[in-house]
């Protein structure tokens, strides 16, 4: 186990084995305020809709309004860093996502040690990332794709919504284990990357479902495969890219974090009231259809999730020799 791994699972496990302490009262009045939830991207993505709707939930639940605040840059650092810079007192919440896990050994020097500075709380969602191509395009299933790239190496464009997001990281991943060669063209976002898809600047994507499935209904993109291991309920005729590629599975995925430090008991009321948004059914139907399906779980499983997934991301930024100041 690398270091930066063993550090996480530490630091996630460590307070849940702190004695029980008589501060019951502290959680029982918690939030006393309004609770931010810092979005590290704009507004009107996948990420920003899912702290929407708990947000909205946990408001009406809690009697405290949970307001999403928008903190678009560096691939989420900027988000982060004003969580990390926030009092630990429960009111501060960071919405992670893929990217948080990346950036671990993207960035050099951040302002900030998401693993040091950063509490699990809970995982929110999983969800498939979809590969899809250009309906001109030749190949029509992923054998295809995989043969018709080495024949022609470094002639498809690979769009994503920006240099180590997490689309831009599953498509290393693909050619990472298939041994293929692509040209990676990074946008300013996931919304005009699309656009050039359809229009045929670029021939190939993986990218999460939400607002791709009416593309494809429409002919106007063609779906070759799911990246998880299992199939897509909202479009069950795609077979997983591991079908294909052995051992290949990217999970598209959320959860949320506290500043480090923050009081045993607030964590664990908001995994609790976290945990009851994911069973309710309004939020379940919700989440499904975005292509999300709910993920229960406590702060330790969240740390646990966390710390595989920035050993993962380290093997592929690093096969790429991906780097960002």
């Amino acid at each position: 186990m690398k270091p930066c791994r063993r550090q996480f699972l530490q630091l996630a496990t460590g307070a849940a084995a702190l004695p029980a302490l008589p501060r019951v009262a502290r959680a029982q009045a918690y939030p006393t305020r309004p609770v931010r939830i810092v979005v590290g991207f704009a507004a009107g993505g996948q990420n920003d809709i899912v702290a929407r709707l708990m947000g909205q939930w946990l408001s009406e639940r809690l009697g405290q309004q949970f307001i999403v605040d928008n903190r678009p840059g560096a691939g989420g650092n900027i988000g982060t860093e004003a969580v990390v810079r926030a009092p630990a007192d429960g009111h501060t919440l960071l919405l992670i996502a893929p990217s948080n896990t990346i950036n671990v050994t993207l960035y050099d020097k951040p302002n900030f040690d998401f693993v040091r500075d950063i509490a699990p709380v809970a995982t929110l969602t999983r969800g498939a990332q979809v590969m899809v191509v250009n309906p001109s395009f030749p190949a029509k299933t992923v054998p295809e794709f995989i043969a018709y790239a080495r024949a022609n190496p470094g002639k498809i464009n690979m769009a994503s919504g920006g240099m180590g997001t997490g689309q831009h990281l599953t498509g290393e991943l693909f050619k990472m284990m298939t041994g293929i060669d692509m040209v990676h063209v990074p946008y300013r976002g996931g919304a005009p990357a699309i656009t050039d898809l359809i229009a045929g600047q670029v021939q190939v994507m993986f990218t999460s479902p939400p607002g791709m499935i009416e593309y494809i209904k429409a002919g106007k993109l063609r779906a070759l495969a799911v990246t998880t291991a299992t199939r897509l309920e909202a479009l069950p005729d795609l077979p997983p890219v591991g079908d294909f590629v052995p051992g290949f599975d990217v999970t598209s995925w959320f959860g949320v974090g506290v500043p480090m430090n923050t009081p045993i008991e607030v964590v664990d009321k908001l995994n609790k009231e976290f945990n009851a948004a994911l069973v309710d059914p309004g939020i379940k139907a919700r989440l499904s259809d975005m292509g999300a399906t709910p993920f229960v779980s406590s702060p330790a499983d969240c740390g646990k999730h966390i710390a595989d997934e920035i050993e993962k991301w380290a093997k592929v930024v690093k096969f790429a020799g991906i780097k960002l100041a």
